[in-house]
């Protein structure tokens, strides 16, 4: 375990009446606020209405930017800035799942610079300065709720890019897991594997004497597959709901990455893959991550070993090491396809027309990795085997 500080800037705020809390949160932050949103599901559930009224009475005025994409693209980004600005907001309200999120984050940092937001996504201009914000979360998915990164795509150049900044973590976060409910079937699979995708990518690594960090990640991993398909049988089920939403948050807060260096060379992949193909982000994942595994296991099998013994319940009595692995790793893709992910890029109607350019996204910044470090034609055999 290497030495780490530890910091987490975001008021977590979790439960059936969080949001009785949203009008004192966000009176703390000003009187003018910059609502984000996606493509209207807050309207139809009613969510909306709630938010509204009670801003409404906290005396907040509010400006709406809806229509974030669920792969935020930049031009988003940009006219959320230009919001920032003309209206002079104090603070911005995500009320949405991840990409209204990270898309809220471009926008706090947009906002107090005058450079153009895909220069601060492509890290070409350093974040000094962001709009505080606060979120209201309707999907159990990606952990931005309580972290500082962002995802951000650049539809006309192509390009898929994370970055992050402290100053664009959330001031709060309300999680009510009623507010996730009316999530359909085909989300809520990603969001389960999204979830999962996070847990693995912090437990592929190299570093020596982590056991709680691992059995924190086992934790989540083994609450997620026992309690996905019984939240899939009742989409209503609020208990399920709740464990599932807590997950998704615990799962990149930062808890699984103390003193240790994940690896998230699936997710450069997948987003190499979805800037060419715009596919759901999980759906990339769930394709590329088992390929992944196959292709580096053996940079430290041992970890392959220890996941699928503890995780997937492999039984290894008198098999090989890289048995075990195999077997583990199949367990994940057979449980990902059994809940309606994909498995193959052929699942999008992709063929191999555009690999060459999702390696060269995938590239960009040179080689990638922290548990094997990707070249070139690792990405290429890799997207090859996901065909």
């Amino acid at each position: 375990m290497n030495s780490f500080a530890y910091h987490n800037a975001t008021k977590l705020i979790f439960g059936s009446d969080a949001l009785d809390r949203l009008a004192s949160e966000a009176q703390a932050l000003g009187k003018k606020a910059l609502l984000v949103y996606g493509g209207g599901s807050i309207k139809k559930n009613g969510l909306y209405d709630k938010v509204m009224s009670i801003l409404k009475a906290a005396s907040v005025d509010v400006v709406e930017l809806a229509g974030v994409e669920p792969n935020p693209r930049v031009d988003t980004v940009r006219k959320g800035v230009e919001l920032c600005k003309t209206h002079d907001v104090d603070f911005i309200l995500a009320v949405g799942g991840g990409s209204v999120i990270d898309c809220t984050k471009a926008i706090a940092a947009g906002a107090k610079t005058d450079a153009d937001a895909w220069d601060i996504v492509t890290k070409k201009v350093p974040v000094e300065a962001a709009l505080p914000f606060g979120t209201v979360l309707t999907l159990a998915a990606t952990g931005s709720e309580m972290n500082a990164g962002s995802v951000i795509t650049n539809w006309e150049t192509k390009e898929k890019h994370g970055w992050g900044s402290p100053l664009v973590a959330p001031v709060f976060s309300l999680l009510d897991p009623a507010n996730t409910v009316s999530v359909p079937e085909d989300q809520t699979v990603y969001g389960l594997v999204d979830m999962m995708s996070h847990c693995l990518e912090q437990y592929f690594h190299h570093d020596a004497n982590s056991p709680v960090q691992d059995r924190f990640n086992e934790g989540i991993l083994r609450t997620v597959i026992e309690t996905g398909p019984e939240l899939l049988k009742d989409l209503s089920n609020i208990e399920h709901r709740a464990t599932i939403l807590y997950a998704g948050t615990m799962s990149l807060n930062g808890t699984l990455s103390m003193g240790i260096r994940g690896d998230w060379a699936s997710h450069n992949l997948e987003h190499a893959a979805s800037a060419v193909y715009d596919i759901p982000h999980a759906g990339g994942l769930a394709i590329l991550f088992p390929q992944w595994m196959l292709h580096v296991m053996h940079e430290n099998i041992a970890r392959f070993k220890q996941l699928a013994i503890r995780v997937f319940d492999v039984h290894p009595l008198g098999k090989s090491d890289e048995d075990i692995a195999l077997e583990g790793i199949e367990k994940l893709r057979v449980f990902w396809s059994s809940l309606g992910a994909p498995n193959r890029f052929a699942d999008y109607d992709i063929d191999d027309a555009h690999i060459e350019d999702m390696v060269n996204k995938a590239m960009v910044n040179g080689p990638f990795g922290h548990f094997k470090k990707l070249q070139a034609s690792d990405c290429e055999a890799i997207y090859r085997a996901a065909l």
